[in-house]
């Protein structure tokens, strides 16, 4: 029992900090984490990037959307990999909206994450806009404006494997 504790820690700390996970194969072995604990940790990202935006996160807003995990050549598997959308919403007046998004993308930026999208034109929407992917993990995280007193915050994760599953090869 203790052995699969420490396996489950490691596997959080892999997550959480941005450890490797290959994508060199269609069989590579998937991250192993429950529904439960995916949604925990969606939530403690949107949280921190809340945070870290100076944001205040509007009630009734974080919500957990699970997926079905498509592989590149369009395969599905039957052994209940999963993906999650984590996302919430917080108020963030417009004069504070382009430092806040510098501020996600430089601490973005300081984890290890490639910024893959990145605005401050307040002649478009969304005028403030920062989407990072992690390049090992494949997590994907991305924040922006709605309207201006609105930022909202998305957390993807890659297929995960519930833990005890025989991962299905193709």
């Amino acid at each position: 029992m203790n052995r699969r504790k420490n396996a489950a820690v490691a596997l959080a700390l892999v997550l959480l900090l941005g450890g490797c996970m290959s994508d060199n194969g269609i069989n590579d072995p998937l991250p192993r984490m429950s529904r439960e604990k995916a949604e925990e940790w969606g939530k403690h990202w949107v949280e921190s990037m809340v945070r870290t935006t100076k944001g205040d996160t509007l009630p009734g807003t974080l919500q957990a959307h699970f997926g079905e995990c498509t592989g590149k050549g369009s395969e599905t598997a039957e052994d209940g990999r999963f993906t999650l959308q984590y996302n919430g919403r917080a108020r963030l007046p417009r004069e504070r909206q382009a430092e806040a998004v510098r501020a996600l993308r430089d601490e973005l930026k300081s984890q290890g994450f490639d910024i893959v999208g990145y605005r401050e034109d307040t002649t478009v929407r969304p005028a403030y806009l920062v989407d990072a992917q992690h390049p090992k993990d494949r997590q994907f995280v991305s924040a922006g404006d709605l309207d201006n007193g609105t930022f909202t915050y998305v957390v993807n994760t890659p297929c995960l494997l519930p833990p005890g599953v025989k991962q299905q090869q193709f």
